[in-house]
């Protein structure tokens, strides 16, 4: 008797198994025994510390710079500020005058574009402070405030609040060999006002560098 399956092909053998041959196990089930190979995502190594890396802008990055270092200025934020304030006038201009009943390329989207630009653009000169106090200025500023004769210290801009106002942070250790004391000192980048400090025993051990 001929075979009436659609296409043309024999019936599974054996009492319908449909394992692949020489899969280990019956029925085309795996080993318990055997272990599976692992998926991609377990094969993913975890990131280590080498692995993290992070780079400063040119005119960010100080490192191997020999002579005086300028801070950017934080009023460079003006550019783009008034860049968005030209977009914006540029859009609603042209929905003030080509949108309407008949327009086609000209339509409400160009009233909310120019709200947002302007808002974002305003945005960037209010918060585009004059750096009128510089590292040098900040470090003074810090050791008046807490009191000892410094030896090492380092400068970090930071920017505080809503209106992202210019913030120096200064670490600074006291000037024994090792230093006994650290203090930490906030000094406003626009008037050199100081905001907060706080000042602590050394409780790093530095006995690795003496000589």
């Amino acid at each position: 008797m001929s075979d009436t399956s659609p296409t043309g092909s024999r019936p599974p053998e054996s009492g319908g198994q449909s394992g692949s041959r020489g899969q280990p196990g019956s029925g085309g089930q795996p080993d318990p025994g055997e272990q599976p190979e692992p998926s991609a995502l377990t094969q993913i190594r975890p990131l280590s510390d080498e692995d993290i890396r992070d780079a400063l802008p040119e005119d960010l990055d100080a490192a191997g710079h020999v002579g005086p270092y300028l801070f950017p200025n934080n009023n460079r934020r003006r550019i783009p500020g008034m860049i968005y304030l030209g977009l914006a006038a540029g859009c609603l201009l042209l929905w003030g005058t080509h949108a309407g009943g008949n327009a086609v390329l000209v339509n409400g989207g160009f009233l909310a574009a120019g709200i947002t630009l302007a808002l974002v653009g305003a945005y960037s000169i209010i918060g585009s402070w004059n750096l009128d106090v510089d590292e040098r200025d900040a470090l003074v500023a810090a050791v008046r405030q807490v009191g000892f004769p410094v030896g090492h210290a380092s400068a970090q801009m930071g920017w505080r609040g809503v209106l992202s106002r210019p913030t120096w942070r200064i670490l600074l250790y006291s000037a024994e060999d090792p230093p006994t004391q650290r203090g930490l000192v906030l000094v406003d980048g626009v008037d050199g006002e100081v905001l907060e400090w706080f000042v602590e025993e050394n409780p790093e051990d530095w006995s690795q560098y003496d000589e």
